[in-house]
């Protein structure tokens, strides 16, 4: 298991213990993370589950695909530079710690 927190738009922490292997969304999902609607179920195709990465953990991820990429770029709230979609970041035990904000709107 690996300790993620979610900041909510309120400000509001909730750490998480995720299991190894499944990605960010279905961490948020199993611990009830409001804020994370994943519409597509992980697919990659909705961008309902964006989040915020904490700037010191940007360089631990894997690169922005470009199906990524393009659809960041139709997020609801605001696209930052360190704007990912939760589905495709795979929790590991390297990311102990990773801190995520997640926007005020998903749609």
């Amino acid at each position: 298991m690996t300790s993620i927190t979610f900041i909510h738009s309120d400000n509001r922490s909730q750490a998480v213990d995720a299991a190894d292997g499944d990605s960010l969304m279905l961490a948020a999902l199993t611990h009830g993370v409001d804020g994370i609607t994943a519409e597509c179920g992980g697919n990659a195709v909705c961008a309902t589950c964006h989040v915020y990465v904490d700037e010191a953990w940007a360089s631990k991820l894997d690169p922005v695909s470009d199906d990524e990429d393009a659809l960041l770029d139709g997020t609801a709230a605001e696209r930052l530079p360190n704007s990912r979609l939760s589905c495709q970041i795979k929790v590991q035990p390297a990311l102990a710690g990773l801190v995520v904000r997640i926007p005020d709107r998903q749609s």
